[in-house]
């Protein structure tokens, strides 16, 4: 497929490619939660999170030429053309591992999409004002479960600190700025990364504080998801997601 995204199609796919690669591995939990009650509340997150790649997607594929519609977009694509967050691809670990994972992403997603609301792109901000309350959600869950597990049993702090530490290298790609990031920014259709770190900092401290954990200090971040640069876990979650599309390309869902 001939794929050639001007800057503002990228920022949309961005945000596509979060949700719905996060949505792909959340959904790897199904009838393997903890208890029931949360393993239906994340596979619940995972079907929020695809649905908001669903909307975001069909948005982007209306403005290229030709246009492309979701399927096309989230299935046909390669590795090097998905431009999501790389902490989003990595495997889910245990519970602690996707949960510290789970906060970072929903802490600064909720603050992104808070200010889409007030996007110059009128469909952008109508898919944010519809995904900004199931963010909120999955935010307050994913903080209560960091504050549960840090500040309970010794084993579950153990594991919370160690996801922390794993985790945190990849927090600094959030507030990257790149060509369509900061297009967005000019155009006024999206916050500038960097704009959201001190209150994405500021609300990450006080959890981590009130659960007894410590934050890392590094002076290296992971780079390179927003241009298509991943894990080596990347084409593994790709070629579960696409494979069935692939095989019966003219198939009607």
């Amino acid at each position: 497929m001939e794929f050639s995204p001007d800057l503002r199609t990228q920022h949309l796919l961005h945000l596509a490619d979060n949700a719905l690669i996060l949505g792909q591995r959340l959904s790897e939990w199904c009838g393997h939660g903890p208890v029931l009650e949360q393993d239906i509340a994340i596979i619940n997150t995972a079907l929020d999170q695809i649905g908001q790649a669903r909307m975001l997607y069909q948005h982007a594929g209306k403005g290229m030429n030709p246009a492309l519609d979701e399927d096309q977009l989230a299935f046909f694509r390669t590795e090097n053309q998905f431009l999501n967050f790389t902490m989003l691809e990595l495997p889910n670990g245990d519970w602690a591992q996707t949960l510290v994972r789970q906060f970072f992403f929903d802490t600064y997603n909720y603050l992104q999409y808070e200010r889409l609301t007030e996007s110059s792109d009128p469909a952008l901000r109508a898919i944010a004002g519809k995904a900004l309350k199931e963010i909120g959600y999955h935010a307050q869950f994913s903080a209560e479960w960091v504050i549960r597990m840090g500040d309970g049993t010794e084993e579950s702090h153990k594991r919370a600190q160690d996801a922390v530490d794993r985790l945190w290298p990849y927090t600094g790609e959030f507030f990257e700025s790149d060509g369509f990031s900061a297009e967005a920014a000019v155009r006024r259709a999206a916050p500038l990364p960097s704009d959201l770190q001190p209150h994405w900092e500021e609300k990450v401290d006080a959890v981590l504080v009130e659960a007894g954990l410590k934050k890392p200090v590094l002076q290296w971040f992971q780079t390179g998801g927003r241009k298509g640069q991943h894990t080596e876990h990347m084409g593994y979650i790709l070629a579960e997601l696409q494979f069935l599309p692939r095989l019966h390309p003219e198939a009607q869902w």
